[in-house]
């Protein structure tokens, strides 16, 4: 394998302005790590572009490559935790925040933080989904590990046209959830009932009443992508019994609650943590992303791009303006 490789990267200058370039790196550059991997395929997610302008609650330290996401093929594993020419997934951990990342066409990690793709998954498969799919396949996951299951009811996904909520979408109803989907943007109702939505409401039908202490009893469960008052409005809606399962904050880190959800209709909210989640959760999701989760519109839901594309992609995902998930291809970069 060559000891360069091409890669974004991200860097600092003393008026802590933040620049990104297609550059090549040598693999001396890289962290510590057993495993070293040639990266095939990446994908952006919004953390991503907050690393790529210098956000200190995801990255702290530059010149750095983002890219929370990465498989490819095995180079060298010092500990024999995998062969050459494995093919492997490795997603979130602490990939692409302070360790370089998959927007690089070399990664090197501990060993640990890698899977074997699983069959029924190509690389390429697996991208399309990433820390977004996997995230997704979690909060599903807590709906059916709490007792929410199709015949519950509705299902509310809230930023359903963004990678993740697109995604959520398309699990729950490969899954057999009745799924009704929310959306700033009404000309993407179509798209939303390709994937699987039964119903598409609006910001405002969600946030209607808000102002009250609870709403009308709507929904079984709610995957939240975006937090704030929807979030809020989301909780104040959910049946008794019902479970949110809170994955995002694209709209607001805060809350604007009360109790009375909780203790008047026992509604459970349940924090999703793709980062940290045990690598037996992960084999698991993975496998059923693989199988009796995988979906046959994967390739109507992402958009390829190459290193020289993605500084465009980050400023419209920053922006709220990408629709479709991007796929990064390091193969042709």
């Amino acid at each position: 394998m060559s000891q360069t490789f091409k890669a974004l990267l991200v860097d600092q200058s003393e008026k802590r302005n933040f620049t990104c370039s297609v550059v090549t790196r040598s693999i001396s550059d890289l962290p510590d790590g057993e495993l070293v991997v040639k990266v095939h395929y990446s994908s952006l997610n919004f953390k991503d572009a907050l690393s790529a302008i210098g956000n200190p609650g995801v990255t702290r330290n530059y010149p750095h490559t983002p890219g929370i996401d990465a498989a490819g093929e095995v180079v060298s594993c010092s500990d024999g935790t995998f062969v050459t020419g494995e093919k492997v997934i490795v997603t979130s951990y602490d990939l692409g925040m302070e360790t370089d990342g998959g927007f690089g066409q070399s990664v090197r990690v501990p060993s640990s933080w890698a899977l074997k793709l699983p069959a029924g998954l190509s690389l390429k498969e697996s991208m399309m989904l990433g820390t977004a799919g996997l995230t997704a396949a979690m909060s599903v996951q807590e709906l059916v590990d709490n007792g929410v299951f199709p015949e519950s009811g509705q299902v509310l996904v809230t930023g359903a046209t963004g990678g993740l909520g697109s995604l959520a979408v398309a699990i729950l109803a490969k899954a057999g959830y009745g799924v009704t989907a929310v959306t700033g943007k009404q000309e993407e109702t179509a798209y939303l009932k390709g994937l699987g939505a039964e119903h598409v409401i609006s910001r405002k039908d969600l946030l209607t009443g808000n102002e009250r202490a609870l709403m009308k009893a709507r929904w079984a469960g709610v995957i939240d992508c975006v937090g704030g008052e929807m979030l809020a409005a989301a909780i104040k809606a959910t049946q008794p019994w019902g479970v949110i399962a809170c994955c995002g904050l694209v709209a607001s880190p805060d809350l604007p609650i009360n109790v009375f959800p909780f203790i008047m209709r026992g509604v459970r909210l349940i924090g999703i943590d793709s980062a940290d989640c045990t690598m037996a959760l992960r084999l698991l999701l993975w496998g059923k992303l693989a199988n009796e989760w995988k979906l046959d519109q994967l390739e109507s839901m992402v958009d390829e791009a190459t290193l020289s594309q993605l500084e465009e992609k980050i400023t419209l995902i920053l922006e709220g303006k990408l629709r479709r998930r991007t796929l990064v291809n390091l193969l042709n970069s």
